[in-house]
C-alpha cells in the first residue's frame, strides 16, 4: 500500500491573505509531494512496503533516519493542513471541552496562545509547535525537523504549527512572528483539535 498525498480539506487559496496559494502551491503541491515520494521510494519492495503511514513512522524512528524524516514530514503536514481551516484562529468556543482543557491545563486562554507562541518562536531551526493532551492535560511542546509526538505513545496530537521557513517565507518573509501571529488570530481548526481529543 502505497503512501499517498492526501487531498487539502480546502481549495488552495482558501486560507488567503494570511496564507497565499503561492505558499500553498509550494508547501503543498512540492515539498509535502516530495516527502510522499521519498518515502515510497524507500520502503519499495521492504517489509513495510504495505504498511500505513502511522506503522512506517513509528518503525523507522531510531532506525532508519533517513525514511522516518520523510514519512513523519507527510504524518506532520497532513495534520498541520487539518490545524487550519478557513474563517479560523481565536478562541475556542466558550463551553466546548478543549476551551475547559485550555483553561484547566494553562490557566486562560491567553496563557495558552502566549506559550503556544513562544514554542513556535523559539523553535530554533526548522520544526513545529504542538498542542497535545497527555494524561488527561494540555501541553504545549516544539520539535525539531520531522520530529512529532506520535512517535510518544503516552501522547495524543491535537495541533500543530510548521515554522519550517518554507510554510511561511513567501507570505512574511523572515517574520516568523507575524505568521505565528496570523496562525493563532485567523486560521486555527479548534474543531479538528476537539475531534482529535476522542
Amino acid at each position: 500500500m502505497a503512501v499517498s498525498l492526501p487531498p487539502l480539506p480546502y481549495e488552495r487559496d482558501a486560507l488567503a491573505p494570511h496564507i497565499s496559494r503561492d505558499t500553498l502551491d509550494y508547501h503543498y503541491g512540492k515539498h509535502h509531494q516530495a516527502y510522499v515520494d521519498k518515502t515510497n521510494a524507500a520502503i519499495e519492495g521492504t517489509d513495510m512496503a504495505d504498511d500505513d503511514l502511522v506503522t512506517i513512522v513509528k518503525k523507522a524512528v531510531g532506525k532508519d533516519q533517513g525514511l522516518f524524516n520523510n514519512a513523519a514530514q507527510v504524518w506532520n503536514h497532513t495534520f498541520y493542513w487539518h490545524s487550519m481551516k478557513p474563517g479560523g484562529g481565536g478562541k475556542p468556543a466558550e463551553g466546548s471541552k478543549i476551551a475547559k482543557m485550555i483553561d484547566d491545563s494553562f490557566g486562560s486562554y491567553d496563557n495558552f496562545r502566549k506559550e503556544f507562541a513562544d514554542a513556535g518562536a523559539t523553535q530554533f531551526g526548522s520544526g513545529w509547535a504542538w498542542l497535545v493532551e497527555k494524561g488527561g492535560k494540555l501541553e504545549v511542546r516544539k520539535t525539531l525537523n520531522a520530529e512529532t509526538p506520535l512517535t510518544d505513545d503516552g501522547a495524543t496530537p491535537l495541533l500543530t504549527m510548521d515554522v519550517w521557513e518554507h510554510a511561511y517565507y513567501l507570505d512574511y518573509q523572515n517574520a516568523r512572528p507575524a505568521y505565528i501571529d496570523r496562525f493563532l488570530d485567523h486560521l486555527v481548526n479548534w474543531d479538528f483539535a476537539e475531534s482529535n481529543l476522542g
